[in-house]
């Protein structure tokens, strides 16, 4: 069903009574996704340089995420979104190959005028950035001829949830989404990819633009239109507001590693001999798609290589039957790991390119050293739509991500805040998001 109605007045006129239960009950799951992955992310050796830079440049009086210490709004936002991404665990959607989450939480949390909502009214807001921005990541993907980072596009909706916090009007907000799109990091992702850094996925600057659009705006700056938005052409993209929700076609990630290495990861895993010895396999075959390819670090020095390396990531998941925080932190290094990881063999099949970015696809051959042979059926990652992580996993995750860095009370606290927070005032959630054990 097409609507007539514009971006700019959907954005203006949402309220949260425009949702549903279920839209309730699964940004409440985004909810305690992000919060358990910023949670995690706080043992990573990104954490700390944000932590450092956000207090040195972007002082002032707003909590950080978990990091016991103040900055500004602006500083509060790139932090938050740095921290999330700093773990690649969070959630994201396939047609925009990138994450909306990230940007939108530490944006909801860095304005003073978040502390007056109700839980609902945050949840409403949450919902409101994962449709702005999955829609912008579209029309940004189609526009452009490069493949961007998620920071060029999320901000734009860091700026209309600001923007609804401050009370800006329509042109206002108009000025806030051009100004975030013109400002936003146009960074390219398979940069990263090939050389993968703490650049990581651009969104801690998209978190930054989004909240300093908001607030120029406010104040006067000038920078309409957002032409991902505006143009005419993109109209088909923003037709369905209200009807269609992006909202539930995100995805959630079983690992904390990058999303087109994970389909790998779930056919080894299929086919992993339990009864065997990881050590005797001695040869990896993994067939996927082009981009999962490029994931090609073998032997990673570091976090950020470790999440985007597809041979490691492979090599993590059959000798310890998983992918954890551990296993791209601590365990770098670890012989075994580094020894099957170089074992692995990677194919490009043109099936699977064809059906990218809408489906991502991965096949796995494993050879013992005596010339036993198993062979997987191609396989995508949990946690698609169509291969949802069930509550009890995503639950699961939280817990394994939180408890060791806020201790398992404060945990169960938080999640407990979480699952009423509909009922609740916002600041229940938010005096339990400020510090760490």
């Amino acid at each position: 069903m097409r609507t007539n109605i514009q971006p700019l007045d959907w954005i203006q006129s949402f309220t949260p009574d425009m949702l549903g239960p279920e839209q309730i009950a699964h940004a409440k799951r985004c909810l305690m996704d992000l919060i358990g992955v910023a949670a995690g992310a706080t043992a990573t050796p990104l954490a700390d340089k944000a932590r450092r830079f956000t207090l040195s440049q972007y002082g002032g009086d707003r909590p950080l995420l978990f990091a016991n210490c103040q900055a500004s709004p602006a500083g509060v936002a790139l932090h938050g979104a740095w921290l999330i991404d700093a773990l690649d665990a969070h959630d994201g959607q396939v047609l925009t190959k990138g994450h909306v989450g990230v940007a939108v939480l530490p944006g909801l949390l860095a304005l003073p005028a978040v502390n007056s909502l109700s839980g609902r009214e945050f949840l409403g807001l949450m919902v409101l950035g994962y449709e702005v921005a999955t829609r912008a990541g579209i029309a940004l993907h189609q526009s452009a001829d490069d493949y961007h980072t998620s920071g060029a596009w999320n901000g734009l909706a860091v700026a209309a949830v600001c923007s609804r916090l401050l009370g800006s009007d329509r042109d206002t907000l108009h000025h806030a989404l051009g100004i975030a799109e013109f400002y936003g990091p146009r960074s390219q992702m398979m940069r990263c990819i090939d050389h993968p850094t703490m650049l990581k996925d651009g969104s801690g600057w998209g978190a930054l633009a989004g909240v300093s659009a908001a607030l120029l705006a406010a104040d006067g700056f000038t920078g309409a239109p957002a032409v991902t938005v505006t143009d005419p052409e993109q109209q088909s993209v923003w037709a369905d507001l209200g009807q269609r929700w992006y909202l539930h076609e995100q995805y959630f990630k079983a690992y904390p590693v990058c999303r087109w290495a994970q389909p790998a990861v779930e056919a080894a895993l299929a086919i992993r001999p339990l009864d065997v010895d990881p050590a005797r396999i001695a040869r990896i075959e993994i067939e996927t798609f082009h981009e999962a390819k490029r994931l090609h670090t073998r032997t990673p020095l570091d976090t950020e290589q470790a999440q985007y390396s597809l041979p490691w990531s492979v090599a993590c998941a059959l000798a310890r039957g998983t992918i954890d925080t551990d296993g791209i932190t601590t365990a770098l290094g670890d012989t075994l790991i580094t020894e099957l990881a170089s074992r692995v063999e990677i194919a490009e099949s043109e099936a699977f390119n064809a059906a990218f970015p809408a489906r991502r696809w991965a096949r796995a051959t494993l050879v013992l050293d005596d010339g036993q042979t198993w062979h997987s059926d191609a396989m995508e990652a949990r946690g698609d739509p169509h291969t949802p992580l069930g509550d009890d996993e995503i639950r699961a995750k939280y817990r394994a991500l939180a408890e060791p860095v806020l201790g398992a009370e404060v945990a169960a606290e938080l999640e407990a805040v979480i699952d009423t927070l509909e009922e609740r005032p916002v600041t229940d959630l938010l005096e339990k998001l400020i510090r760490t054990r």
